[in-house]
């Protein structure tokens, strides 16, 4: 879990929005919601990443594995949505953190706030009562800032994760500028989305990746850019986002 700081945040606040951010350790959550409960969601990341210490100490591959491991028993909700995340996916179970730690800081946040966003290293999970608009961020394509994805409320909860082989600090075997997936699984969505991108060396390889993708059960939209291209299907609304999130 390695840290690299989030040039993209926007934390002004506004009549639908308070942000705020969360740092413990190597985790770095953005979160807006309606009001700054920053210690809820610190008490949820500690737990999370306290739970993810406890595993990894018995089962070393569930951190070093590029693949599915075998599940130990009694494990903390988090360590199963990774797990299910990654038998998935067909990939490492960490391949899943950062989506999973979002959506479980996000969920804490429910009681207090009726509209929910964290973004952990580019992975997003929400809960909306209006539309949000998010920016995708690929690098150097074309598609880079003009591109955005449309969520309505009635699509959330909602995993949105980007995976990218040219962008960011995450290992990837491929070379996407970014392929982004939506599920309500926010795990999941990361899972796949490094399953997704770990498929696309040039453009070519788009339309293989985004099968591989919407085979998955519980995907429900995908979004790759490589160089001049892009793919879309399934619930993907493509818009021209008025400001990055």
């Amino acid at each position: 879990m390695s840290y690299a700081e989030r040039f993209y945040r926007e934390f002004s606040g506004t009549r639908r929005w308070t942000s705020f951010r969360v740092k413990i350790e190597t985790s770095d959550l953005y979160i807006r919601a309606n009001g700054d409960y920053s210690g809820a969601a610190s008490r949820a990341v500690g737990e999370a990443r306290e739970a993810l210490k406890r595993h990894i100490a018995v089962q070393e591959s569930f951190l070093t594995s590029f693949d599915p491991v075998p599940r130990t028993e009694s494990a903390h909700p988090i360590i199963e949505a990774m797990y299910r995340a990654s038998e998935a996916a067909g990939v490492g179970p960490m391949a899943a953190v950062a989506g999973a730690i979002a959506e479980h800081a996000g969920r804490a946040l429910l009681d207090h706030s009726d509209e929910v966003l964290v973004e952990n290293g580019g992975d997003i999970w929400l809960v909306a009562r209006e539309a949000v608009s998010l920016a995708v961020y690929a690098g150097s394509s074309r598609f880079s800032g003009p591109l955005g994805i449309r969520i309505a409320p009635e699509r959330t909860p909602a995993g949105v994760c980007t995976s990218s082989g040219r962008v960011g600090h995450s290992f990837s075997f491929g070379r996407a500028d970014a392929a982004t997936i939506v599920a309500a699984d926010a795990a999941l969505a990361d899972a796949v989305a490094t399953g997704a991108a770990n498929r696309v060396r040039d453009e070519d390889d788009l339309e293989a990746a985004a099968a591989y993708a919407m085979a998955v059960p519980g995907i429900r939209g995908i979004l790759i850019i490589k160089g001049g291209r892009l793919i879309a299907q399934g619930e993907i609304e493509l818009i021209k986002p008025q400001a990055r999130v």
